[in-house]
């Protein structure tokens, strides 16, 4: 009877203990979606570059007006697939003929951290002190953080680009964003704890 009291007790406090991490995870995830960007705050301070991370052509379109407008003189597409070259860069973001030497391509890059890795490396050698990140709104969050975390002391601008299948409005209405969020904020706790273990890489 003892042994079973003290088993029963066990799993009330597993039990609590799960309760309050589903707790906490979701009064976390809240805070995450009112974090994700709803419009952009800033459209007019210039750069060294401009940084597209693949995954939408939103997002090429949008880096690409961004630098014929003059925001920067370069663009850095990290994460792009192996054998697709500049042309086809160009044509699937309305040509912008007169912009193919300001286009630089990363093929290293497969994931987020890929992609900082990759911009932190060609921002090195291009010695560059200010980056405009373009990506979907609701992975700007976890963009920024792996940024951060990649190039510390460089300025970074988000410039969140939003899909029309995304729908920020009412997300609990629909249930394709809502389980986008929820993944996105599930590995957005994943690059936090991971950059609680790892080293800063030193600033350029």
């Amino acid at each position: 009877m003892k042994h079973r009291h003290s088993r029963n007790r066990r799993m009330d406090r597993i039990g609590a203990a799960l309760v309050a991490v589903a707790a906490l995870w979701c009064g976390g995830f809240l805070w995450f979606v009112d974090e994700v960007p709803r419009s952009n705050e800033d459209q007019t301070t210039h750069t060294d570059a401009i940084v597209v991370l693949t995954g939408g052509r939103d997002r090429l379109t949008t880096g690409l007006d961004l630098l014929e407008a003059g925001l920067s003189q370069r663009l850095f597409i990290s994460g792009v697939y192996k054998g697709v070259d500049l042309a086809e860069i160009l044509y699937l973001g309305r040509g912008h003929p007169g912009l193919k030497d300001a286009v630089v391509l990363g093929y290293a890059a497969d994931d987020t951290v890929g992609n900082a890795v990759e911009t932190a490396d060609w921002a090195r050698e291009q010695n560059l002190r200010s980056l405009r990140l373009v990506t979907g709104a609701y992975h700007m969050p976890r963009a920024l953080a792996e940024f951060r975390h990649a190039l510390p002391g460089v300025r970074l601008v988000a410039h969140p680009v939003f899909p029309n299948q995304v729908k920020s409005r009412e997300w609990w209405r629909w249930p394709g964003t809502a389980t986008l969020l929820a993944t996105e904020y599930s590995k957005y706790l994943a690059a936090i704890t991971r950059h609680w273990f790892l080293p800063r890489k030193a600033a350029p």
